[in-house]
């Protein structure tokens, strides 16, 4: 069960709860990585998605072959190394953060109110473990969106030539590119994706039984997570864009093949240009069918995957008492 639980038995630790966010993390990154890659090529291109002589890229299956035919199939794991200490770390920070944030509001709040008002309650504290998660993890969200960005003229060779290079280059803040964007992103996403979950999940546990006895097993969690991370996806959506398009400033270089390139002096100019040249509609949600395939299989397989996680350590731990 995600988030902090007062009747449960076996309480798990913070180290037995950043095992349980690290496995969650890599599973998700290295099932779903190639959509992620299709999503930000799309969000980086100025043109439009659709088929004409400007675009490169129009569609899922038009992007996906020819990345394979261009760059080959490991293409579609590029970044993958730095994507996946993202991963990574990510699902420590936010799972460990969300789960001392709820444990807080239960010892803080009135009696009843973290009851009766949980997915409210977890929508608070899963932005609260968003903006920390962000800050950790934003050098290396810069890094993976470089090495994914940049085709056949490589920049950088690594994620640590990368760094080096950036920060020679650049100074230390330019591994902090598109933070402003990023955190306005992320903390309402992953506080609804919390929220919608435990509320979708209340659901689920109220209107569907099994012989009279409720039921939330591998159905409930993946349909409740995917669900959750879909509506949460749409509703952020076009500040992931802006966030992509300013990690990628003063990286211009090695985009020079995928087409046209554009300078924005910050987040508020970089919504005005995207607005004004792409769309509102047709810019802000570039990429967004990958985007949401991504948002449901990795929001439903991380809060299943966490749970069962979560499960067997608190099974080996109550074996271990008795």
């Amino acid at each position: 069960m995600v988030g902090y639980t007062p009747e449960k038995e076996t309480q798990l630790s913070a180290p037995e709860q950043a095992l349980a966010g690290a496995v969650t993390g890599a599973v998700s990154r290295a099932l779903f990585q190639p959509l992620d890659v299709l999503k930000i090529r799309f969000q980086l291109q100025i043109e439009p998605l659709k088929k004409c002589e400007t675009s490169k890229y129009w569609s899922i299956s038009q992007a996906t072959r020819t990345i394979i035919t261009e760059e080959g199939v490991t293409a579609l794991w590029k970044g993958h190394v730095p994507a996946q200490l993202l991963s990574v770390l990510y699902g420590i920070v936010q799972f460990v953060s969300f789960e001392a944030a709820t444990k807080v509001a239960w010892r803080v709040l009135p009696e009843g109110v973290y009851t009766d008002h949980k997915p409210l309650t977890h929508m608070l504290c899963g932005s609260i473990a968003g903006c920390v998660s962000t800050v950790v993890v934003q050098p290396v969200d810069v890094m993976r969106t470089r090495l994914i960005a940049q085709g056949k003229q490589k920049m950088y060779t690594s994620m640590i030539n990368g760094i080096m290079a950036t920060t020679q280059s650049e100074g230390i803040m330019g591994l902090y590119r598109g933070l402003l964007p990023a955190m306005s992103q992320i903390a309402p996403q992953i506080g609804l994706q919390f929220g919608f979950y435990t509320l979708l999940r209340d659901l689920w546990k109220k209107f569907l039984h099994k012989d009279g006895e409720k039921i939330l097993e591998t159905q409930g969690s993946l349909i409740c997570g995917s669900g959750a991370g879909i509506i949460s996806k749409i509703l952020i959506y076009p500040l992931d864009v802006v966030k992509k398009r300013l990690q990628i400033q003063g990286f211009e270089e090695a985009r020079s093949e995928f087409g046209s390139i554009r300078h924005y002096r910050g987040m508020k100019h970089c919504l005005y240009m995207v607005a004004k040249e792409e769309g509102i509609i047709k810019g802000f949600y570039k990429g967004l069918t990958p985007s949401l395939w991504k948002a449901a299989l990795v929001s439903g397989s991380s809060f299943y995957v966490y749970e069962k996680v979560c499960q067997l350590l608190e099974f080996r731990k109550k074996k271990k008492s008795t």
